[in-house]
């Protein structure tokens, strides 16, 4: 019985995804927002002005086909990322010097696994939060796992540490510059306005993620039968045993990954760096540290086409995922679904009409799982719908953080989260185990604070 209704494999999953949007845009009106430049030059949607096209467009089962490969294309960058970064790692595994850290982190904190998932989570939760980090975070999914291994945890509770932390972080974003900075701008508030309730939320959202992590890891401590991923036979979910001492080699190479990181931050939040020159600091990386560590060129490029061939499946699931909103666009139905969502938010009282906001956000989210994307498609419509049912535009932001961030963590559009489960080696249906009931805490807490701000005249 288990057997007949087991989740297909991702790839699969995401294919019969495509079907359905597909389908829909057979059945969903196809009609568009007018739209027109701001004064910084987006072009931005002009609420009130949908319209139903007067002629069909009709896409054939071969587009099936066809929008792979051009997804692909359109998300060369965090592909090319992805491989990269893949090749980096396992120049880095080669030097010994992960392996070394994680001896040394195991020393001081190896005794107290909750510090491990208290101060991870809330470490993830802060960088996605102020920065926006999140692909960013795909290089350091392995070394997690082998950390949490060592301390006789699962990958799963690596993940859920990573994973969480990021989604919670989008969720109840200071100053992420692609979420939280935009719906502001585009709602005509000041930038970081409101960021005293944001960070208020902080510790009672990071809180309730850290329990839930902390509560499977414990059950798993007790009975490693219980583990998700007891069953899977993946060298990335084995514990080692022994570990190299942290010498004056590998702390060099530490500080060379070191300054690449901080060269990350630095480009990220002053330069408008993006992945292109993330993966140039990374390439840079490994060869620095292969040469460091004395492997030679021949020996540092096969391993890094090693690292780079293990995130082939990955690349592929980011083309796949890519896709579903590929066929809306072309299908001309996504702008119908905002629009279709829109309507009932406009029939009910303010306190619902904010929660019904977090539930129409976490819908489109499905469709359009681009933080800074969705904002352009939803908060020129929200905004003015919130002056229409009587709320703080400030209100509408907060629904949209919320829709955005907590819904990442179970949706298999989301190409971050697939790239990290596939760097990982967890199927998705085994995560979406894990991560539901997570989700569905963080949406009622949610709908509390939404209540609350509406109430407490949240501006």
């Amino acid at each position: 019985m288990t057997d007949r209704f087991r989740i297909p494999h991702t790839l699969v999953l995401l294919f019969m995804i495509m079907i359905v949007a597909l389908v829909a845009t057979w059945f969903l009106p196809q009609g568009s927002f007018q739209t027109a430049p701001n004064e910084a030059g987006r072009m931005m949607v002009i609420p009130g002005s949908y319209q139903v096209h007067d002629e069909r467009v009709w896409l054939s089962p071969a587009v099936l086909f066809t929008a792979i490969p051009r997804a692909m294309a359109d998300a060369q960058a965090i592909i090319f990322f992805l491989l990269i970064v893949g090749g980096a790692i396992a120049v880095l595994r080669a030097t010994g010097v992960i392996d070394a850290l994680l001896g040394w982190l195991l020393k001081r904190i190896g005794h107290n696994p909750a510090l491990l998932i208290i101060f991870g989570t809330a470490a993830f939760t802060a960088g996605s939060g102020t920065l926006g980090v999140s692909t960013e975070y795909i290089p350091f999914a392995v070394v997690l796992i082998s950390l949490c291994m060592a301390m006789r945890l699962d990958a799963m509770t690596a993940m859920g540490i990573m994973i969480c932390g990021y989604c919670v972080g989008y969720g109840v974003a200071w100053t992420n510059p692609y979420t939280v900075l935009v719906a502001q701008e585009i709602a005509g508030l000041q930038p970081t306005s409101g960021i005293g309730l944001r960070l208020a939320l902080f510790v009672p959202f990071v809180a309730i993620a850290a329990h839930h992590i902390w509560r499977y890891a414990r059950r798993v401590a007790a009975d490693p039968a219980a583990s998700l991923v007891a069953d899977l036979d993946d060298p990335r979910h084995s514990a080692v045993t022994e570990y190299p001492p942290f010498d004056r080699r590998h702390a060099l190479i530490g500080l060379i990954v070191l300054a690449g990181i901080a060269a990350m931050v630095y480009g990220m939040s002053q330069r408008g760096w993006y992945l292109v020159e993330l993966g140039a600091i990374w390439l840079a990386v490994a060869l620095t540290a292969g040469l460091v560590a004395r492997l030679g060129l021949d020996e540092t490029a096969k391993r890094f086409v090693a690292g780079a061939c293990e995130l082939a499946v990955v690349a592929l699931l980011v083309g796949f995922a890519r896709s579903i909103a590929l066929i809306l666009e072309d299908g001309q139905v996504l702008h119908s679904i905002v629009h279709g969502a829109s309507i009932p938010l406009s029939w009910v009282g303010t306190e619902l009409a904010a929660v019904g906001m977090l539930a129409m956000q976490t819908l489109i989210n499905f469709f359009i799982p681009s933080g800074s994307g969705q904002a352009f498609a939803t908060m020129p419509i929200m905004a003015p719908l919130a002056d229409v049912v009587g709320i703080e535009r400030q209100v509408a932001v907060l629904a949209f953080q919320f829709g955005d961030g907590f819904s990442n963590m179970i949706l298999p559009t989301n190409i971050v989260l697939m790239a990290i489960l596939g760097m990982a080696g967890i199927p998705y249906d085994r995560w979406f185990r894990f991560a539901w009931p997570l989700f569905l805490k963080l949406l009622l807490a949610a709908a509390v604070a939404l209540v609350a701000a509406v109430l407490l005249g949240y501006s």
